[in-house]
């Protein structure tokens, strides 16, 4: 163990100095001081980075030169103004970011491995860049044939699988928008999102596979097609045998309708649209909890320029290295998932439950398959501690250098139990970004350590700092994380927001021309950061503030409490102070009388006195969006008297049935009950 200063966290993992020079962050630093654009050390990561947030025009230039971006037309300059909202990056540009997953070039040899495909029920492809080359041409080709073309909007209700990635890299090589959402979301939840995007094209599978079940989805495609009144043409991919014959029956009676089969059946030149900087890639959405769902708007150049950086030198993955995130298509991970074959690495797609047959299906996976950098949620490392797993005590965990976690803060003990059940060779990569970015603005570096429970840098062009209320900057106190400077993977519009009005209320109305996230984050002397949780959901009682992140941590530590939500009513109209109250899930055969009392001198020891809830009620099941996040301030708005229709869209949540306590609840308070 190194030693540290006496206020600094443990030290869990630190840069091999034999090989950290060889990483293609220090060669990037080698190329920055060689170009003479900056006086900056291989290994120093802070001049670096500090480098590259006061120079931005020379450090995303230098970003697009070092990893090889394929202009078509060179670039006028890299940016039009700084101006944010509103930066105009690489004015003049045209690329397309198919061309950079598809293109010749190390680690894309058409007989390199592209894609390992792996399915809950032990279903396996493996995929070549030649064969996904094929398969994309031949996806295109049938596209062009349904009338699609550059701007037009291509939607799927797709599993994260092959034939999606074609899917979308064919639009991408077109230049159509792609918007994607999980086979397992809702009609409801489905035609919030696609139907303001005006599709011509969906494409959808007949059913899917989750927890050791098949679900037959066809009467969803059919209610959805009946209800996009845009669409020319729907896609149907029978891919689970046992909905085969449905999907088909569907495909020969419904106007308009076709197989798969049929829209591969021709092999098709492969050839990509050069479309501007900012042309439209895809549309992700917000969580939709208080309303529609927000389309954020990315851009090709933008996407292009950011998962470059991301994944060369952050994430240090390249040719030979094996990429995998457990995600589904309607979580951003799954965009920045597919961005590995832009380095050159394998990407690795699961489709399935991360918990079927048993927790331990991802780890035997990333064993079976050499896995390089696995990713992962925060809620799934914490399941894995209480479950008492221990990989490496039964697998070889030997090829996994790298760690990602994100989705949530991971806890002190997350930590812990990664470095001491996984290894101590693991980098732990615990990242926080957003859809908004489509990026991780605070990252891992292969030239930095990791300290227990932090966030190891902020990431190269991120100008990330936390502000007090009157908007100074702080360091190592709470404050609210802002981005000062612009991004390139900033959303360029939202869809339907004409003037940016919509836009600029969701990040600039509380600090003119810097952007808030809506995180309380601390920056620490070492430039290392802390998470505390959704700024709008933080726990202030007595003047003393603590992000719910915090709280969790404590709670579910428990192994008798499965899941939590905590609500201040402070601001509900309850008095000067109201009350805090934690929502419990309990574990099978747990009796709240039996672990309350040590729940309570948990939080007044570990927290603090005034972070004991007054009170802990037991409810089934904790609402959560459909991405996995807990729905804090759409209960505490229905807490509040809200409709609990205008509260939060019910379609946007995975158990919409768990609101109905909270509903209750609320109405005994309104009765005087």
């Amino acid at each position: 163990m190194v030693e540290m200063e006496s206020d600094a966290p443990d030290m869990l993992w630190t840069p091999d100095p034999a090989t950290a020079g060889t990483r293609a962050m220090a060669q990037f630093a080698r190329f920055v001081a060689g170009q003479r654009l900056a006086d900056v050390d291989e290994l120093d990561y802070s001049s670096l980075h500090a480098w590259s947030v006061d120079d931005l025009e020379g450090f995303w230039a230098a970003v697009a030169d070092f990893l090889g971006v394929r202009f078509h037309s060179a670039p006028e300059a890299t940016y039009a103004s700084l101006a944010m909202p509103g930066t105009e990056w690489f004015p003049g540009a045209t690329l397309n970011y198919a061309e950079h997953s598809l293109s010749d070039g190390p680690g894309r040899a058409s007989d390199d491995l592209a894609v390992v495909f792996v399915r809950e029920d032990g279903l396996e492809r493996l995929v070549s860049h030649g064969e996904l080359r094929d398969l994309v041409a031949s996806v295109r080709a049938g596209m062009l044939r349904l009338g699609v073309g550059r701007g037009d909007r291509v939607v799927a209700l797709m599993p994260n699988c092959v034939e999606t990635l074609a899917a979308f890299l064919a639009a991408a090589s077109i230049g159509a928008i792609w918007s994607s959402c999980s086979p397992d979301f809702g009609t409801r939840a489905v035609h919030d999102r696609f139907a303001q995007l005006e599709p011509s094209v969906f494409i959808a599978v007949s059913g899917y596979r989750y927890g050791g079940k098949a679900f037959d989805i066809t009467e969803r495609v059919q209610a959805l097609r009946e209800q996009l009144p845009t669409l020319t043409s729907t896609v149907l991919l029978p891919y689970l045998d046992d909905t085969a014959t449905s999907a088909g029956t569907l495909a020969g009676t419904s106007a308009g309708t076709l197989p798969w089969s049929e829209l591969t059946a021709e092999r098709g030149s492969l050839e990509f649209e050069p479309v501007p900087f900012d042309h439209p890639l895809w549309v992700l959405y917000s969580s939709g909890t208080t309303g529609l769902p927000k389309g954020i708007v990315h851009s090709h150049g933008g996407i292009v320029v950011e998962h470059l950086k991301t994944h060369a030198l952050h994430h240090d993955l390249g040719p030979g290295k094996r990429f995998f995130w457990f995600t589904t298509t309607g979580w951003m991970m799954w965009n920045l998932l597919i961005s590995g074959l832009m380095v050159g690495s394998t990407i690795v797609m699961y489709d399935g439950s991360p918990g079927y047959p048993d927790l331990g299906t991802l780890w035997r996976l990333a064993e079976r398959h050499r896995v390089n950098y696995f990713g992962v949620s925060a809620p799934y490392i914490h399941a894995c501690l209480k479950a008492g797993l221990r990989p490496a005590d039964e697998l070889d965990m030997s090829t996994v250098r790298a760690l990602g976690s994100t989705g949530a803060p991971l806890s002190v003990d997350g930590f812990r139990w990664i470095a001491d059940a996984v290894g101590n060779h693991v980098q732990i990569c615990s990242m926080s970004g957003g859809t908004d970015l489509c990026t991780a603005f605070l990252e891992s570096a292969p030239t930095v350590p990791v300290w227990l429970g932090e966030l190891s840098c902020a990431a190269l062009g991120a100008s990330v700092a936390a502000y007090d209320a009157r908007g100074a900057e702080v360091v190592d106190q709470v404050g609210e994380l802002v981005l000062t400077k612009p991004m390139p993977s900033m959303p360029v519009s939202f869809w339907n927001d004409p003037d940016g009005s919509r836009l600029r209320t969701a990040y600039f109305e509380d600090f003119p021309g810097v952007w808030r996230h809506g995180d309380w984050v601390r920056k620490t002397p070492r430039g290392s950061f802390v998470i505390y949780g959704r700024s709008d959901s933080t726990l202030n009682r007595g003047g003393v503030r603590m992000g719910t992140a915090e709280f969790y941590a404590v709670v579910e530590g428990f192994e008798e409490i499965a899941d939590s939500l905590v609500v201040d009513t402070t601001e509900l109209g309850a008095g000067d102070e109201g009350e805090l109250l934690c929502f419990v899930v309990l574990a099978p055969n747990t009796k709240l009388d039996d672990v309350e009392p040590r729940l309570r001198q948990a939080l007044r020891t570990e927290l603090s006195p005034r972070h004991v809830p007054d009170r802990f009620l037991t409810v089934d099941a904790i609402p959560h969006t459909l991405n996995g996040k807990k729905c804090e301030v759409p209960v505490k708005r229905i807490l509040a008297g809200a409709d609990p229709h205008q509260a939060l869209s019910r379609d946007a949540l995975a158990n919409p049935e768990s609101l109905e306590p909270f509903i209750q609840l609320a109405r005994r308070w309104v009765s005087g009950a």
